[in-house]
């Protein structure tokens, strides 16, 4: 059994993990979110250092913004923290980074294990297909996601560019701000907010008389908190250092 210390226990995903905790016979020993209910079936505070208790990871549903106060107490109390949140500045990654010498860290922008299956096609397509075939990247959510393009376009993106260094693949995310032929070696990214969509990602091969479409379609945010379980389940007793789906996926 795993006693789980749970951020953002107040919000959609953290229901969902304190669910998939209680099927899976893991425990959330306390939550951590800035606007408490007390419907909890655990002691809800609004900071971590509140909690006086020990856990043997934490796991992030709250918002990047929460990221730096959460490294400091993993570091403190020597806690594995998996970070589930997306949106983070490019300080808060490097801040992340650098808290993961000390302390074991996991980071994913996507927590289903069929996104990081669609990561390795996508990898094996743009090494396949190269700048030969224009790729397209559409995204839907729902209409209360803050964050736009979704941390997991931007995780496909980057797959895709390192699978392809030949060419140079800037990121296009709004094609309406100018009008231009499109240039060799684009990764387009569209955002579509609506709904209860869970989330859909669809990405493009366009080629010469011929289209490719990998997909994805989550149905339920219980995908993702099974992922993170998974995840959480994986760190504990780990050494420092930053780990991601991939180490979970090749662990299995």
């Amino acid at each position: 059994m795993l006693n789980i210390l749970l951020c953002g226990c107040g919000g959609r995903m953290g229901a969902a993990l304190s669910a998939a905790a209680v099927a899976a016979g893991d425990r959330i020993v306390a939550g951590v979110d800035i606007h408490p209910t007390g419907a909890a079936s655990y002691p809800v505070y609004t900071s971590a250092d509140e909690f006086e208790g020990k856990a043997d990871v934490i796991v992030d549903f709250s918002h990047h913004s929460a990221l730096s106060s959460l490294l400091a107490y993993a570091e403190r109390t020597a806690t594995p923290l998996v970070v589930c949140t997306t949106g983070h500045t490019e300080e808060e990654l490097t801040e992340m980074r650098e808290a993961a010498l000390r302390v074991p860290v996991f980071f994913s922008r996507n927590m289903s294990l069929g996104i990081n299956l669609l990561m390795a096609l996508c990898r094996r397509a743009a090494a396949t297909l190269g700048a030969d075939f224009d790729v397209e990247i559409i995204e839907k959510h729902h209409n209360k996601k803050l964050d736009a393009p979704s941390g997991t376009a931007l995780m496909l993106a980057d797959c895709i560019k390192e699978a392809d260094t030949d060419t140079p693949h800037p990121y296009v995310y709004e094609r309406h701000s100018e009008r231009r032929a499109r240039e060799r070696g684009e990764i387009g990214i569209s955002a579509v907010r609506g709904g209860t969509i869970v989330g859909e990602h669809d990405v493009l091969f366009c080629g010469k008389d011929e289209v490719i479409t990998l997909s994805h379609s989550a149905t339920s945010r219980e995908v993702f908190a099974t992922g993170a379980l998974r995840a959480a389940h994986f760190m504990v007793g780990r050494a420092p250092g930053l780990y991601n789906m991939d180490n979970v996926v090749n662990d299995l």
